[in-house]
This record gives C-alpha cells, sequence and structure tokens, in this order.
C-alpha cells in the first residue's frame, strides 16, 4: 500500500523545531559581541602604544602648532580684506603683515627648540627686566598707546608691540626657574617660600597690567600663577583662599568700570540693537550658527562685511564658524586639544623641575587663552579682548607664542627615549641616503645582456 504509507506520511502534523537554531543564533552573536570587544581591546593597546612612543609628544607640538598656523593664516586672509578696504588700506595689507609675523614667529620657534634647556633657564631674568621695563615706558602718557580702550601698547615704527604678551612668557620662565631651585633646596614644603616672591612677583606684573585696563591679559598671568603653583604641590586650601582673593578682586574691578560690568550683562543675550554693547557678541553668534556643518566657503562669510566688529582678531573664530562650519571649528578645537595633550605629558614625563614647571606654565597660558577666546565668542564668558593664540591676527602676541611652543619642542625632545629615536632615525635616513647614492652606480655599471641568438 503505497497510497497509504503516502497518505498517513501527509497527514502527519508538521514537526516542532528543535529549539538549536536560537541557540546557534545566541552562540553566533556572542562570538561577534566577543570579537568586536578583542577588536576594540586590540585598538586601544595600539593607540596607548602609539602614545606611548618617545616622539609622540615631539610630533603632536610640532604638528598640530604648525596646522593651528596656516589654518590662521588662511583665516586671517579672509576675514581681513574687508577691513582693510574700509580704512582705505591694500586688500593684503593685515594679512601680509601676519605673514612677516609667522615668518619671524617660526624662526624664533627653531631657535627655541635647538637652544638647550639650560639657555631658556637663562633667559628667565634678562626677559622678565625686559618686560617690565617695557610695560613701566606703557604707562607713560605719550610712549603707550590705547587700543579699544586699553593702553597696553607700544609704536615701534611701523609696528606696535604689546609688552604684557611678553610678560607671560616671563612669568612662566621666571617662576619656573624660581620653583625649581627651591625645590633642589627643599623649600617648598613650607607654603611661605612657596607664594614668595613668586606671588608678589606676579601681582606686581598684573599692577603693571591693569595699570593699562587690560583685564584679559590679567587673567591668563592669574592662570599661569595657578598652573605654576599647582605644578609645584600647594595645597589646596591655599588654593581656595587664592581664589576668593583673585574673585573678590575681579568683582571690584568690574564693579568699577562700567563697560566690563557691561560685558558681563552680555553673556547668553541673544539679539541686540547696532548701538548697544552687545552687537558684538550677539553677531559672534550669528556666525556661528549660519555657518552650518561644512559652512558658506571659504571667504564667503556676510558677517566680516561690517555686522562683526574685530573679525581678524578676538573674533576669528566666529568666521571660522560662518565659513568653515561646524568641521572647521571642531578641527580648531582638536588642535588645541592635542597641542594641550602634548604639554601635559611632557611635563608629565621629565624628572627635571625646571622643564615640568616650564611646560605646565606654558601649556596653561595657551590652553587657558584658548578656553577665555572661544568661550566668549560662544556667549559662555564674557568678552576679555585676548586672541585666539597661533590662530588670530597680531604679531605681538604671536612671536612670544611661537617662542614657548619652541621651547616645548625643546623639552619634548629631552624626553627620556626621544634623543635617542631621533639620532636611531636621523642615521637611518643618512644610511638610506647612502645607499641611494651607491646602488644606481653599481646596476649602472653592470653589463648589458646580449640578446640569445636564434638557431
Amino acid at each position: 500500500m503505497p497510497g497509504q504509507v503516502r497518505g498517513r506520511t501527509a497527514a502527519r502534523p508538521a514537526e516542532r523545531p528543535s529549539g538549536r537554531l536560537p541557540v546557534i543564533s545566541a552562540t553566533s552573536t556572542t562570538f561577534r559581541a566577543a570579537g568586536r570587544a578583542a577588536a576594540l581591546r586590540g585598538a586601544s593597546a595600539r593607540l596607548r602604544r602609539a602614545l606611548d612612543r618617545p616622539l609622540t609628544a615631539y610630533y603632536l607640538l610640532l604638528g598640530s602648532s604648525l596646522l593651528i598656523l596656516v589654518l590662521g593664516l588662511v583665516m586671517v586672509f579672509s576675514a581681513s580684506q574687508i577691513t582693510a578696504l574700509r580704512q582705505g588700506l591694500p586688500v593684503l595689507f593685515y594679512f601680509g603683515k601676519q605673514l612677516l609675523a609667522v615668518v619671524l614667529g617660526c624662526g624664533l620657534m627653531l631657535v627655541a627648540a635647538r637652544l638647550p634647556v639650560a639657555a631658556h633657564r637663562a633667559l628667565a631674568y634678562p626677559l622678565l627686566l625686559l618686560s617690565v621695563l617695557l610695560m613701566v615706558l606703557v604707562t607713560i602718557p605719550g610712549i603707550g598707546v590705547e587700543v579699544g580702550g586699553n593702553r597696553n601698547w607700544i609704536n615701534v615704527g611701523l609696528f606696535q608691540i604689546q609688552p604684557s604678551e611678553f610678560g607671560k612668557l616671563a612669568l612662566v620662565l621666571w617662576g619656573a626657574d624660581l620653583l625649581a631651585r627651591k625645590q633642589r633646596n627643599r623649600m617648598l614644603d613650607q607654603w611661605k617660600h612657596l607664594l614668595v616672591p613668586l606671588v608678589p612677583g606676579a601681582v606686581f606684573l598684573l599692577m603693571l597690567i591693569m595699570a593699562g585696563g587690560d583685564m584679559g591679559t590679567a587673567m591668563i598671568l592669574v592662570a599661569v600663577l595657578f598652573g605654576l603653583l599647582w605644578m609645584a604641590g600647594a595645597p589646596l586650601r591655599l588654593f581656595a583662599g587664592s581664589a576668593g582673593v583673585a574673585v573678590v578682586m575681579s568683582a571690584a574691578l568690574i564693579v568699577l568700570a562700567p563697560h566690563r560690568l557691561a560685558r558681563i550683562n552680555c553673556v547668553g543675550v541673544t539679539h541686540t540693537g547696532p548701538d548697544e554693547p552687545c552687537w558684538q557678541a550677539v553677531h559672534g553668534l550669528y556666525a556661528l550658527a549660519s555657518g552650518g556643518l561644512f559652512g558658506s566657503g571659504l571667504g564667503a562669510g556676510v558677517e566680516k562685511w561690517g555686522q562683526l566688529p574685530a573679525s581678524h582678531t578676538d573674533f576669528i573664530f566666529a568666521v571660522t564658524g560662518e565659513e568653515l562650519g561646524l568641521a572647521g571649528t571642531l578641527s580648531v578645537l582638536a588642535l588645541f586639544a592635542a597641542l594641550g595633550y602634548a604639554g601635559i605629558r611632557v611635563a608629565g614625563r621629565t624628572k627635571d623641575p625646571f622643564v615640568r614647571y616650564a611646560a605646565g606654565g606654558a601649556t596653561t597660558w595657551i590652553t587657558a587663552q584658548a578656553v577665555i577666546n572661544i568661550g566668549a565668542v560662544l556667549g559662555l564668558l564674557p568678552i576679555a579682548g585676548v586672541p585666539l593664540p597661533l590662530f588670530s591676527y597680531g604679531g605681538s602676541a604671536l612671536l612670544p607664542t611661537l617662542f614657548a611652543v619652541g621651547m616645548l619642542l625643546c623639552f619634548a625632545r629631552s624626553e627620556p627615549g626621544a634623543r635617542a629615536a631621533l639620532a636611531a632615525r636621523g642615521s637611518t635616513s643618512r644610511s638610506r641616503s647612502v645607499l641611494a647614492r651607491v646602488l644606481p652606480r653599481r646596476t649602472t655599471a653592470r653589463p648589458a645582456k646580449q640578446p640569445r641568438r636564434e638557431r
């Protein structure tokens, strides 16, 4: 009965799944998750090995600073043309001056990178005395020049210099040398030796700067002072007391100056009229908001056509956001983050106290100034009138900053294993050049093969 068998077989109910497929699916999902976790662990291990290389800080410092410098030149070229035309100057007037400052600053950076650590230390007191002398000259009527309500400039021929910018570098070198000598003599355990004469010297520089009304630069000097004290291991109660004194003095200076109080009131404002004090802050936000993801295009921004004051100096980050978009601004932030990480790494890995204090002070100076400038453009902080380091127009700010970057490169070259790695790379490149000169000669000296004769 084949028919009956076929019928019974056809009538047999469908078998239930055995349950093996879900087990296999769950197992494969577990394997995939384990593979992804292993891949992430491998990537993080490779990243740690790359960051632990002796020359990582050196190349991060060099690459990030040069990229910031080049991008800043491009944005100064784009943002300053309208300002130059409105002032009856040639279109490339500000760009030409900035390019000259970049060339001179790169020369200073190379010199600072090649100087030994002892030479940087020897520059501390001469640079401090020169900065104090120039800042005293600023306060003399007829010598000091007032720009933007602050008297902190001196005319030198075709250029104007701002001595307070060199005062930042002087405070970093002098404070690092002072703390290093006291640490060698084991005197930093006593708070009197920790504060004196570092704090009185910094207060004297602050008084000279505030005599011209430049509170933005004074804030950066306070940040450098706190950075040096932190690197020296100052106790938390000392920081709390110093911060309280700084807040009280800042509040008094703000209340006594109506224009500073007006800047405080502009934080968070999103709408204002053309004659109101928040015009610059609001149009900085407009420039950032209109940029979108990739911006309107290099040179195609509209806020720099008279709506945004100081578009090529203090608010060049807003022009960057309008013309290069979120991608451009995030790139600038990433470059400053890389520069800050490299500086902190140099300060953390060295055994030389002077290098640690100087690297920490210089990194605090550059990162704090960048945070103050970008925070003001974003409307999160009051407008302090400080440029974006290595990016904004201004030779007085660019030259000492590039010297500080060169100093950090010098310190990065002195990291454990960095000199050996550089020497190894130099010998490898020399051997390759020798092989490149010798091998072609041997190749050309070989006789040419004779073609085979056909039979």
